[in-house]
């Protein structure tokens, strides 16, 4: 098992890109989605805001 995860020796420098990765998707997934829930908040509060003027 330990074979396994040294990889050779290049253990560290392939389990730490494993584990970037994983951080830069997560921050892109969950950036996303908060982006989207603002936006879709602003369509909202602007369209109330133009049915109040009519």
């Amino acid at each position: 098992m330990m074979e396994v995860l040294s990889m050779g020796g290049y253990g560290s420098f392939v389990w730490s890109a494993y584990g970037l990765t994983i951080i830069v998707l997560a921050v892109c997934i969950i950036g996303g989605r908060m982006g989207h829930t603002k936006t879709i908040n602003d369509v909202r509060r602007r369209i109330r805001t133009m049915e109040v003027k009519s």
